[in-house]
């Protein structure tokens, strides 16, 4: 939980063997077989570095390029990864909830621009301007429940769309519908239990009979904890060295929010199924795919970089993280479904998009270091605004240029160019760009799969004034000391270790924390803040991290 959106991914090293296992598509022209040998090139980098495992499907057309498996399925029996092993979905489920929100329009049950409370009579009156459009677009203002503090104590157990909706119903709205755009599973949990009651039949058995059926997928369906699904990949987490089995959740509670699970075969028959127009009339597909604010759609994001439109989710849910991407104008799938939490999905998925597009793709293994005039170094020195708050500086030591975002530490960067940079601690570039006139506006960082630019915004590299630490007796600190859940299973533990306050993240390392007041800390490996919540007899009962804007809380266990 502490990093922020534009923050480096480092490589994690794990200790435990990493198995691979699975099949190729055996391409009959030469340029396919070559295009297939090096997506599974990029994909064993990323094997090798111990960040992912799982199964991958690239597809041009009908055509399929790769569909392997990679590392296990289940680490206790050694069973592998493999092109039909079953992963949840988690928010990849999005698109199939909006898919049959769709169908039941064009039935003429419903219209995406009817409010919730035509469904909903007893609603409260704060929801009376909600529309299922602003509910398949983020745009609702309802709060997310995943986000609430006592979220992790309450995920565990059996729960009911109704109990569901309860947590959330009652809530203050976080803005005017329609006028702003902030991600809710509440919503998409509110879509499911409407369209229970709108076709009188389960979230569960409508996907079914209406996608997954008339489809011909098979090995999809919604996930459960007590049936018994063949080829179903257990999920896990890292704390660095090794992997551990993921925290529990019950699958009664993400519901049409992320309660799916699929293989990467049963996904290319839904990406050809819904664009090849075997689902949704045009009409509906049109709408399913118009992104309204932040590039998001109904269930989708849709958005162009480089000219090349791509129409892609992710997904996260306990000891699982997903990607899947469809570039309409390749008629190229991209699915990287793993069963380990972590971004590599999302940034393997970027790589085999490029390959499928003919671009080259580097690896950092392959990047070489080439020497450029100091004083052509030195035109780059500045600070760089990526995002409110996080500003990158560019420092020159003799000839070594080096790059800090916020208060990480300080990198070496390397040129394979004049202009084009590489980090050696993580698979990162930074380009500069300049005018006309050859005066540097501005830098884009390239990581996984996405392009950010940060503008110019100063030529001396000057962060924000240090935040000043004051010390606090161990008294103090031991109070502190315990577990606390974050929403979506994470916990965060809080140790004394030689008087200093450490924090560690479910899958992080260890990192210390400095005192700015009594109940207020922060941290220097990254832009973040933890302030203590206290009840009114003085115990502990709560922290909430504030990092990129956003403030969440943590429930002490």
């Amino acid at each position: 939980m502490f990093s922020a959106t534009t923050r480096y991914i480092v490589c994690m090293r794990f200790s435990i063997r990493t198995f691979l296992a699975g099949t190729f598509f055996l391409a009959a022209a030469a340029g396919l077989a070559q295009d297939a040998a090096r997506m599974d090139q990029v994909v064993q980098s990323y094997v090798a570095g111990h960040q992912f495992m799982g199964s991958v499907l690239v597809a041009r057309g009908d055509q399929v390029l790769l569909t392997k498996g990679y590392g296990s399925a289940n680490l206790e029996w050694n069973i592998p990864n493999a092109p039909d092993t079953r992963f949840r979905l988690g928010s990849i489920t999005k698109q199939f909830t909006a898919a049959s929100i769709l169908l039941l329009e064009e039935r003429g049950k419903l219209s995406v621009q009817d409010t919730v409370k035509k469904y909903m009579p007893d609603a409260p009156a704060a929801w009376d301007k909600i529309t299922l459009f602003n509910l398949l677009t983020h745009t609702s203002g309802i709060p997310g429940f995943t986000e609430f503090p006592d979220y992790a104590k309450l995920e565990p157990f059996a729960t009911t769309p109704e109990q569901l909706v309860a947590r959330f119903r009652d809530k203050p709205l976080k803005f005017e519908p329609g006028s702003q755009w902030e991600y809710s599973n509440s919503g998409y949990v509110l879509l499911s239990y409407l369209l229970e009651k709108i076709s009188g039949t389960s979230y569960e058995k409508f996907v079914r009979d209406n996608i997954f059926t008339p489809l011909g997928m098979r090995d999809s369906g919604y996930d459960s904890n007590s049936a018994i699904i063949p080829h179903r990949a257990s999920g896990y987490t890292s704390d660095g060295n090794e992997f551990r089995n993921a925290g529990f959740i019950h699958m009664t509670v993400p519901q049409g929010a992320g309660g799916l699970y699929s293989t990467t075969e049963d996904l290319l028959k839904w990406e050809q199924g819904l664009f090849g127009g075997k689902l949704l009339k045009p009409a509906s597909l049109e709408k399913m795919t118009t992104p309204f604010k932040n590039d998001y759609a109904f269930g989708l994001i849709v958005s162009t970089s480089g000219g090349r439109k791509s129409i892609a989710h992710n997904g996260g849910i306990e000891g699982f993280s997903t990607h899947m991407a469809y570039y309409p104008g390749d008629k190229l799938t991209v699915v990287v479904l793993g069963n380990v939490e972590g971004a590599a999905p999302a940034a393997i998925a970027g790589k085999l998009a490029a390959l499928g597009a003919g671009q080259n793709v580097e690896l950092t293994s392959e990047r070489r270091e080439i020497t450029v005039d100091p004083r052509v170094l030195a035109r780059y020195v500045g600070t760089y605004r990526l995002a409110p708050g996080a500003d990158m500086l560019i420092t020159l030591d003799g000839n070594q240029l080096s790059e800090k975002l916020g208060p990480q530490p300080m990198f070496p960067i390397f040129p394979q160019s004049e202009t084009m940079f590489f980090l050696k601690v993580v698979d990162a570039q930074i380009e500069f760009e300049k005018d006309a006139g050859g005066a540097v506006t501005g830098l884009v960082l390239h990581q996984n799969g996405r392009d950010m630019r940060a503008p110019r915004v100063s030529e001396k590299a000057e962060g924000p004034p240090p935040r000043k630490e004051i010390p606090l007796p161990p008294a103090t600190l031991a109070q502190y000391a315990g577990t606390y859940g974050l929403p979506g299973g994470a916990e965060v533990a809080m140790t004394v270790e030689d008087g200093q306050l450490m924090t560690q993240m479910t899958g992080q390392p260890k990192f210390p924390l400095f005192a700015e007041s009594e109940t207020s800390f922060f941290l220097k490996v990254v832009d973040a803040q933890v302030e203590f919540v206290k009840d009114a007899s003085g115990k502990v009962t709560g922290l909430v991290i504030h990092q990129g804007g956003q403030d969440i809380a943590a429930q002490r266990k």
